[in-house]
Formats: C-alpha cells, sequence, structure tokens
C-alpha cells in the first residue's frame, strides 16, 4: 500500500522512495525511463509478467508524463486494463485496488 505521495516522494511500507518507482506484487523496482517524461512499452514489459488485471500510470504531479498508443494497444489485447493520472490520483486508484485484492500493478513518476 502507498502510504503517501507528495512531489518527489513515495512512501511504501514505512520505507521512502525518492525516485520514479515500478510496482509489481511486493516489490518496489527503479523506473529509469528510457524516453523521457514517456511511458513506453519497453517501460511495462516486467509489469506484463505477473498478468495484471488492472495497471496503473501515474503521470507525475501535473500530468506531464505521455504514455504512447502502443502501451494502451498491448495492455487491450492482453486484457489488462490502464488507469492513466497524475501520480497523487494515481496512488489513490492503486491502493483502492490493492484494497479490492485484484492484481494490480504500478508505474509512477515522482515529480513534474
Amino acid at each position: 500500500m502507498i502510504e503517501n505521495y507528495c512531489f518527489g516522494s513515495f512512501m511504501i511500507d514505512g520505507r521512502e522512495y525518492n525516485y520514479d518507482i515500478k510496482i509489481k506484487g511486493e516489490e518496489i523496482i527503479p523506473w529509469q525511463y528510457i524516453k523521457h517524461h514517456t511511458v513506453m512499452l519497453e517501460d511495462m514489459k516486467e509489469l506484463l509478467e505477473p498478468k495484471p488485471e488492472i495497471i496503473v500510470i501515474g503521470t507525475g504531479s501535473q500530468g506531464v508524463v505521455k504514455v504512447e498508443d502502443t502501451v494502451l494497444k498491448l495492455a487491450e489485447s492482453e486484457g489488462i486494463k490502464v488507469i492513466v493520472k497524475p501520480t497523487g490520483e494515481a496512488c489513490e486508484e492503486y491502493n483502492k485496488i490493492l484494497k479490492e485484492k485484484k492484481r494490480v500493478c504500478a508505474i509512477l513518476h515522482n515529480t513534474c
């Protein structure tokens, strides 16, 4: 569960992360995007492995990050719902889905 998000920082299970992250089950993975402020297929590959029902994408506090259409098309073809929101809202959505006991992964930008 994401306990807190504020510009530049996530608090998850009592640990602070000051960088962009991917959440895959219990695993928190640093996200180093390939193309600046863009979620590409390459960024999503490891999140598809656990066969989530939903992937939540946090586009930054101001929603600056773009999601390539190929990401949405791949998810759709795999039967995975994708939710794209500014990171604060994305964190709330992720927690809500987690409480519903659905298989969920996330990719979250921590700044802009």
